[in-house]
């Protein structure tokens, strides 16, 4: 049964961080994770931010998977300037002392279908069995997405 990192992230970060649009997730904790994971949205959407980025609440999906990115570094804030030169990439407000550690992102990309799922704290382990869709659903969209959409728009 393949086992993959899931990290859950907020609305609307989750959204924009599958659109490519946000490059730095903000955490108060460090990791030595690197590599591919997959980015869950909780059930609970931070309607402040939404409105802040403009972003339409209804547009946005919960309480699933909604895509994959790749963490390739950590990056420490050692001061506020350093933390809000990079707005542009983390698009977080409020305090920079409570989110030191910014995880370094690429390659994101969201799911045409969500995967329906509870989520957890900090970095968790996915696995097929994990999630409430058949394995053969689950294993086809967490690991032959890529695939499925080059067929899909070459035909």
């Amino acid at each position: 049964m393949p086992i993959v990192k899931c990290l859950s992230v907020s609305q609307p970060f989750a959204d924009l961080i599958i659109k490519g649009k946000k490059t730095i997730e903000l955490r108060k904790w460090n990791t030595k994770f690197r590599g591919e994971f997959l980015i869950h949205s909780p059930m609970k959407i931070k309607s402040q931010d939404c409105k802040r980025l403009g972003i339409n609440e209804t547009d946005l999906r919960t309480g699933a998977i909604i895509g994959k990115a790749t963490i390739y570094d950590v990056k420490t804030y050692k001061t506020k300037k350093e933390w809000n030169d990079d707005k542009k990439y983390h698009f977080a407000s409020g305090d920079p002392s409570d989110r030191k550690y910014g995880f370094l992102l690429k390659n994101a990309k969201g799911f045409r279908v969500p995967i329906p799922c509870k989520g957890k704290l900090g970095f968790f382990d996915i696995r097929s069995g994990d999630v409430t869709v058949k394995d053969e659903e689950i294993t086809s969209d967490l690991f032959d997405e890529e695939y499925r959409t080059r067929w899909i728009n070459h035909h």
